[in-house]
């Protein structure tokens, strides 16, 4: 509701910027307005330029993606109709004017930076181009469900912003050409173009991590290494879980990983939630204790300050998304936990469709408890539509055996 109410000043930053549709502020309160810091003093009083307010802009796709997430998650269509749609509707305009066709015939976006915030003003970064990819199409089928469904609102919201279907064929075709740095042979991502070509370090033994790279290797160095702040490409495999498969997380995990400080406390929660979708267990646990560390370790004196809630946010997505497997689709849930050896038991209640499913996950068994009737699938397994009741399922080397329901 917050981005909602703050969409007329994110319109007016677009086209501030030369831009179409909306894009939201990299920092703002309660206008909307941004208020990054073109500048910030730096050592010896010499002043450092702050590139996130104007070339961070993945922050649109991000919040597009918040608001499907949300309804596809609660399914609450009031929201969609009357705020959501508009949002991913706007950022997806902002997209397909963002965007400039090469030479080679397809799209790129340039002069941007990525989560990774050591390096600025980089050509084609794969979060942000993936994220752009998918807020396009998301656009599309936003319009698709509020013409089939919602006439009405259609209508309104169609005059409010005036979309006409060439424009949305501009969409189409900017999501399909698109570069989006993978290569299928390796199955990894080039964080940006150029990344592969840096200069290496031993980001992983220069110091304990997490550490700040701007004070062990310096900026300059920074900006010509293969040096990673924080989950960038890992980021993205954690967002669009729905559409990576584990072998392709674990590839990128597996590459990105000896290259990350994790200089930001947003990092590993998001390493442990992705190595635990992996299969990489040893490395989820070690990650996860990193994260809950940041307020709840020897150091975190400072946490006294205020705690780091993003960080919070962080490790229950590795607890629930990452060891608990959960994934929110439009028509069910998914499931596919995994539990570390040290780990007994893992359990957490969530809310479906607007009921409550309380998940009990041990070793080679899961318990599921459903207010209401759901449609759930376990592991890479079909759908099964199921009444109010208690389950239970177990692993074996096959997979999950199908949900059974037990007497309470």
């Amino acid at each position: 509701a917050y981005r909602y109410r703050t969409l007329p000043a994110a319109r007016v930053r677009a086209e501030s910027l030369g831009y179409k549709g909306a894009l939201f502020a990299w920092e703002s309160a309660d206008t909307g307005e941004d208020c990054t810091p073109p500048e910030i003093p730096g050592p010896g009083g010499t002043m450092i330029p702050v590139f996130t307010g104007e070339q961070e802009v993945h922050i649109a796709a991000d919040i597009a993606w918040a608001v499907w997430e949300y309804w596809c998650a609660t399914g609450d269509e009031d929201f969609l109709v009357e705020m959501g749609a508009e949002i991913i509707v706007e950022t997806a305009r902002f997209w397909a004017s963002r965007v400039r066709q090469g030479s080679d015939g397809h799209f790129h976006i340039e002069k941007v930076v990525g989560p990774d915030e050591y390096h600025e003003d980089v050509n084609d970064n794969a979060f942000t181009n993936v994220m752009a990819r998918w807020n396009l199409k998301r656009g599309l089928e936003v319009v698709e469900l509020l013409r089939n469904r919602y006439a009405s609102e259609w209508a309104r919201l169609s005059s409010v912003v005036g979309i006409e279907e060439d424009e949305l064929g501009r969409w189409q075709s900017a999501a399909d050409g698109l570069v989006d740095q993978f290569d299928p042979q390796t199955r990894l991502y080039e964080e940006f173009s150029g990344f592969f070509g840096l200069d290496a370090l031993p980001v992983a033994d220069a110091a304990p991590r997490p550490y700040s790279g701007e004070e062990v290797f310096g900026w300059k160095q920074l900006r010509r290494a293969q040096v990673v702040k924080q989950a960038d490409v890992v980021m993205m495999l954690h967002m669009l879980r729905k559409n990576a498969s584990p072998e392709i997380a674990a590839a990128n995990y597996r590459y990105y990983e000896p290259r990350t400080t994790h200089g930001s406390s947003l990092s590993a929660a998001i390493y442990a939630a992705v190595a635990a979708r992996a299969g990489l267990l040893d490395d989820a646990v070690t990650y996860f204790r990193m994260a809950a560390n940041t307020d709840l370790g020897a150091g975190a004196g400072f946490s006294a300050k205020g705690v780091h809630m993003a960080t919070a946010g962080g490790l229950w997505q590795a607890a629930v998304m990452g060891f608990g497997g959960l994934v929110h689709d439009r028509e069910h849930l998914r499931l596919d936990p995994r539990l570390p050896a040290e780990w007994k038991r893992l359990k957490f209640p969530i809310r479906s469709g607007g009921a409550k499913v309380v998940v009990d996950v041990e070793p080679e068994r899961l318990t599921l408890t459903l207010e209401r009737p759901q449609t759930v699938a376990l592991g890479g397994g079909p759908a099964s539509h199921l009444t109010a009741g208690r389950y239970v399922a177990t692993r074996s080397d096959a997979g999950w055996s199908a949900l059974e329901k037990v007497e309470e």
